[in-house]
C-alpha cells in the first residue's frame, strides 16, 4: 500500500519552473511543438501533464490530452469524455446543491463564475510525467501516485494567475482556463490507434501566463501506428497494475495488452480456472474495471499458457473454442478515438474463452492430451544442438 505520509507533496514558494514569468503578454510562439504526421491538422503538445480540479469537491486530477495550438493564446484540449479532466469540466456546467450553480472563487484572470481554471505542465520528473497517464482509480491524487514512485513527495508550487498547483520541477507551465461553454473543432491528429484520429468539437484553453525555466527543455512524444514510445509507457502500467487487479480477481495469473491491439483494442488473460463460468466472471469484471471498460477484446487462457507468446494464445484461442459455447458478444463503451465502433464511444465487445474445457464444464467429449516433447529428447537436443550444424 501507499506510504501516504511519504508520498505526499510538499508545497514551495519559489520553483525552478518560475525562473521566467510572462503574464502581461504570454505566448505560444517560443514553443517547438510537433506537427508529427502529414494529415495532422496542426502543431501539438502530445507529453503534457493536465490539472484541473473538481468544482464541487476540490479534488485534483492530473491527466495526460494532447492540445491543438490554436494560435499564440488558445490551444484544443482533447480530453476524452472517459477522463477525469472532462469530468470536471461537465460538473461546470451542472448545478451546485448549495448554490444553484458552479461554484465560484476560481483565482484568475478569467470570470471566475464561468470559467475553469486549467494548468498544462510540460517536462520535470518523469515520474509525474507517467503518472498523469496512469488510469488510476477515482480518489487516488496522480501527484501522490507520482511521490510513492519517485520515492518521495512532489514540490508543488502555486501558479501565478490561477488558483491550482504545478510540479515545482516542471520545464515550462501553461496557466490558463476553459470556458464551459466553448468548443472548437480540433484534429485530425495522428494517433496511437495507427489512424488519423477525427476532427470533432473539443473546449478551448485560453493561455493566461506561460512560466518556465531559464534554460527549459521541452518535451515531446510520437505516437502512431505501434510500437512507438507510448506503447512502454502502456506496458509499464500494465505491469504495475496487475497487482491491483490481482487484488480483485485472485484467479488472475498474468495479463497481456499486446501493441498489435493498441493496448484496449485487445487483453489477454491467464486464469487459475477452478469452477465453470469463471472465464465469464473475468471478464465481465475487467470490464467493470475503470478504463478497462473500453476494452474492445478480452481473451482468457489457462494458467500455464504465456500470454506474451502471440503464436500460442493464437494456436490456443482458435483450438479451444466453440464459437457457439465459448464467445461472448455485448455491448459498453468504447474508446473515444474507436472508428469502428457501432457509434461514438459505443459499440460491441468479444469475449473469447480460450480456456481449456473439463468434466465441470460439461463438454461433449474428452479433452485431448497436449504434445509434449519428452525431457530425454529436449536434453539430447540441447547437447548436440552444434552437431547437427544448427
Amino acid at each position: 500500500l501507499i506510504d501516504v505520509a511519504r508520498a505526499a507533496p510538499h508545497r514551495v514558494s519559489q520553483a525552478p519552473c518560475q525562473e521566467i514569468v510572462e503574464t502581461a503578454s504570454p505566448s505560444l510562439a517560443g514553443l517547438p511543438a510537433l506537427r508529427c504526421w502529414p494529415g495532422d491538422a496542426g502543431h501539438f503538445i502530445t507529453l503534457p501533464a493536465v490539472f484541473t480540479r473538481d468544482p464541487l469537491t476540490g479534488a485534483r486530477n492530473v491527466g495526460m490530452y494532447r492540445l491543438q495550438i490554436f494560435d499564440d493564446r488558445t490551444l484544443g484540449m482533447h480530453w476524452q469524455i472517459h477522463k477525469g479532466g472532462a469530468e470536471h469540466h461537465r460538473r461546470m456546467t451542472e448545478p451546485h446543491p448549495a448554490h444553484g450553480g458552479p461554484p465560484a472563487g476560481h483565482a484568475g484572470l478569467a470570470d471566475p463564475a464561468t470559467t475553469m481554471p486549467v494548468a498544462v505542465a510540460l517536462g520535470g520528473d518523469p515520474a509525474m510525467i507517467y503518472a498523469a497517464s496512469a488510469p488510476l482509480p477515482p480518489g487516488v491524487d496522480e501527484v501522490v501516485f507520482a511521490g510513492w514512485l519517485r520515492g518521495s513527495g512532489v514540490d508543488l508550487v502555486r501558479c501565478r494567475t490561477i488558483d491550482l498547483e504545478v510540479p515545482a520541477e516542471a520545464e515550462i507551465v501553461l496557466e490558463g482556463y476553459v470556458d464551459p461553454a466553448e468548443r472548437r473543432l480540433e484534429g485530425p491528429f495522428g494517433d496511437h490507434t495507427g489512424y488519423y484520429s477525427l476532427a470533432r468539437d473539443y473546449p478551448v484553453f485560453h493561455l493566461t501566463a506561460v512560466t518556465r525555466r531559464a534554460r527549459p527543455i521541452y518535451p515531446a512524444t510520437l505516437v502512431g501506428r505501434p510500437p512507438q514510445e507510448d506503447y512502454w509507457l502502456g506496458k509499464a502500467t500494465e505491469r504495475l497494475f496487475l497487482p491491483v487487479i490481482r487484488m480483485m480477481l485472485p484467479e488472475v495469473v498474468d495479463i497481456n495488452m499486446p501493441a498489435q491491439g493498441i493496448f484496449h483494442n485487445l487483453v489477454i488473460v491467464s486464469i487459475r480456472k477452478r469452477y465453470p463460468g469463471q472465464a465469464r466472471k473475468v471478464m465481465t469484471a475487467l470490464w467493470g474495471m475503470g478504463l478497462m471498460a473500453l476494452a474492445k477484446t478480452i481473451v482468457v487462457v489457462s494458467d500455464h499458457v504465456n500470454v506474451h507468446d502471440l503464436s500460442e494464445v493464437a494456436w490456443r484461442a482458435t483450438g479451444n473454442i466453440d464459437p457457439k459455447r465459448d464467445l461472448m458478444l455485448l455491448e459498453g463503451p468504447m474508446d473515444d478515438l474507436d472508428h469502428a465502433a457501432l457509434r461514438h464511444r459505443f459499440g460491441g465487445k468479444l469475449g473469447v474463452d480460450a480456456t481449456e474445457k473439463g468434466p465441470m464444464d460439461d463438454v461433449a467429449q474428452a479433452w485431448p492430451d497436449e504434445i509434449v516433447m519428452t525431457d530425454e529428447v529436449r536434453e539430447r537436443v540441447r547437447r548436440r544442438w552444434k552437431d547437427y550444424g544448427l
